[in-house]
């Protein structure tokens, strides 16, 4: 693995365990055994670094949710399995994603007040409707935004309220909407 491919996963392991500005930097170097200069030779800032580590969570949270939904088919199937990805993430049945610990957008948007983090996140969560858009039988916008709002209900009551079946019910009422 390349040294900034080292400081991204590592660091977004980090900030997805702890949060953004609860991990220095030192903490970083010090868990990938990465030398401060190295570090900003390819990273300019700790915001830069945060910057790219928004770019991979949503290259990997993507391939893998768009790759789910498309395994079932177009339309309703795509939709449906979209739900039944999020359950597999909420009960730690994907590797790739991490143990299970809320959606990493929602949270770092939080921890950002006007700045690109900001941007970055709200740009993962429009593109993950338009995807979801694109599967919604007739296209249907308003359908889209309605799934999508299930979604992150799910994720969110799975994460805050430690409901783990929130993505089976969700499911429930996309197929309703769907209908």
């Amino acid at each position: 693995m390349s040294k900034p491919d080292l400081l991204i996963h590592t660091a977004f392991e980090l900030f997805y365990k702890h949060g953004i500005h609860a991990v220095g930097i030192n903490r970083i170097l010090s868990e990938t055994g990465v030398a401060k200069k190295t570090l900003y030779q390819h990273f300019a800032s700790k915001d830069a670094l945060v910057e790219a580590v928004l770019v991979y969570r949503d290259q990997i949270f993507t391939d893998w949710l768009t790759s789910r939904m498309m395994q079932a088919g177009e339309g309703n199937s795509a939709i449906l399995a979209l739900f039944d990805a999020l359950d597999d993430w909420f009960h730690n049945k994907v590797p790739e994603l991490l143990p299970f610990k809320g959606c990493f957008f929602v949270k770092a948007n939080g921890e950002f007040s006007d700045h690109p983090v900001n941007t970055i996140c709200q740009k993962h969560k429009q593109n993950l409707t338009t995807f979801i858009q694109a599967n919604v039988p007739g296209r249907s916008a308003e359908v889209a935004q309605s799934i999508s709002l299930l979604k992150e209900g799910a994720i969110a009551q799975a994460y805050v309220a430690g409901d783990l079946e929130a993505a089976k019910r969700a499911k429930v009422l996309a197929a309703s909407l769907l209908a």
